[in-house]
């Protein structure tokens, strides 16, 4: 029997809270250095922010990873392109509904805990999945591609909304 595997990487657009804290970041390093002008026994100010935006930046740089396996479908959050960290794990068998963003279909379901693990890009085609999971909804957005969505489609027809 052959497995139904398939895998994406959406990288994530930085959004405008991420920008400033970059801008915020920068600026306390080159502050930093005048500080070292006037005081120069806190020389180690400007090395630890140098180092503090090393991190940052990394961290603040995000991809997420799908991964779709026989019904079982995993994202994982990668940051700096070498940190991975699994942010959500599910079945099909636990969905409830997979439609596009804003189909009126998902109007019955407001309440519930949004998890976004989408790029933010403008012209993004983003899906809504609602999960009802120890009587918690959970409404995931996410962008799969038309192998994921197929792949769901064979195990849900009813459930997944093209």
């Amino acid at each position: 029997m052959s497995d139904y595997y398939t895998e994406q990487l959406v990288k994530k657009k930085p959004e405008g809270k991420d920008i400033i804290i970059k801008i915020l970041l920068v600026f306390c390093t080159v502050l930093s250095f005048f500080f070292v002008l006037l005081l120069p026994f806190l020389l180690i100010l400007p090395v630890l922010m140098i180092v503090l935006d090393y991190f940052m930046f990394r961290r603040l740089d995000l991809e997420y990873e799908y991964l779709y396996v026989n019904g079982d479908l995993d994202i994982d959050k990668i940051m700096g392109k070498q940190k991975r960290k699994r942010v959500f794990s599910m079945n099909v068998n636990d969905m409830d509904l997979l439609a596009p963003l804003g189909a009126g279909e998902l109007n019955q379901y407001r309440t519930g805990k949004v998890l976004d693990f989408s790029s933010h890009m403008p012209n993004a085609r983003c899906y809504v999945m609602v999960i009802t999971k120890d009587g918690h909804q959970t409404k995931v957005i996410f962008e799969p591609e038309q192998v994921i969505l197929d792949g769901m489609r064979m195990l849900a027809p009813r459930k997944v909304i093209l």
